[in-house]
């Protein structure tokens, strides 16, 4: 593991504690309500009532596990490379009765085999974390089965330019679209890393890979604010999240 995924990871570790503190809260939640947005589930519905196995790349506190299986998936397997977050994921679902179960591995060196998945689920601040998108493209294809299905749900790549001003939209003057990379806000006395891609990049990372897109939308809604803040940049007026489908062809040769 290179020094800034090392940096990252433990930056992740901390804020997985959260998870832990939070355990009873984020459990009544999912006892009580599903995690994934409106946007998420029209989208995903069609592709749930076909039992689908499931994995979740980069799976966090796990609560998008256990709504994915309430809603028709078979089976999840979540991955995540905090250890922390994976064991407090799998104590919920292991509660709660539902066929989730952790991987902890590094994204996008799974160690699952070749054609795990009938879909995969990858969404809500997963991205951001990945220093290679067309590795992880590549590793989406090889989990995949002929006909299986990718789903993305996450904050637009031009999120990272609001400010958060609550009287007009602005844009930082400090961020720029095209950049690579900068320090994580959140975290950084870890000196955590953040990757941005543009919309078209991670777009031609799975085209590059084989999968066909399918779907491409873009909404005003964010999917996180920031406790009681009202931004402007999410009143409506600017892209704050999106959504993909893509899917890997029936055949090899297939590209139409």
């Amino acid at each position: 593991m290179d020094a800034v995924t090392s940096s990252n990871q433990a930056a992740w570790q901390t804020a997985s504690q959260k998870h832990v503190r939070e355990y009873d809260e984020l459990l009544a939640q999912a006892r009580r309500e599903s995690s994934l947005l409106e946007h998420e589930q029209e989208l995903l519905r069609p592709l749930l009532s076909a039992a689908p196995d499931v994995v979740h790349l980069q799976s966090g506190h796990g609560l998008d596990d256990i709504a994915l299986a309430n809603a028709g998936a078979r089976s999840v397997v979540g991955i995540d490379f905090s250890s922390v977050a994976a064991a407090a994921a799998q104590r919920r679902a292991d509660e709660l009765a539902v066929p989730c179960r952790y991987v902890v591995a590094e994204v996008p060196r799974t160690p699952l085999r070749d054609g795990s998945a009938d879909l995969i689920y990858t969404g809500k601040g997963a991205l951001i974390w990945l220093p290679d998108i067309d590795a992880w493209g590549r590793e989406v294809v090889r989990l995949l089965r002929p006909g299986g299905q990718l789903f993305v749900y996450e904050a637009h790549p031009a999120v990272p330019l609001w400010a958060w001003d609550e009287d007009e939209p602005r844009i930082r003057p400090d961020r720029g679209y095209f950049e690579a990379s900068h320090v994580n806000e959140t975290f950084p006395a870890h000196g955590a890393v953040e990757w941005q891609r543009t919309l078209g990049e991670i777009v031609n990372a799975l085209l590059a890979a084989g999968l066909q897109l399918r779907h491409l939308a873009e909404y005003p809604e964010p999917f996180w604010r920031y406790g009681d803040l009202d931004a402007a940049a999410w009143r409506g007026r600017l892209p704050n999240s999106f959504a993909l489908l893509a899917a890997k062809p029936l055949r090899p040769d297939c590209r139409a």
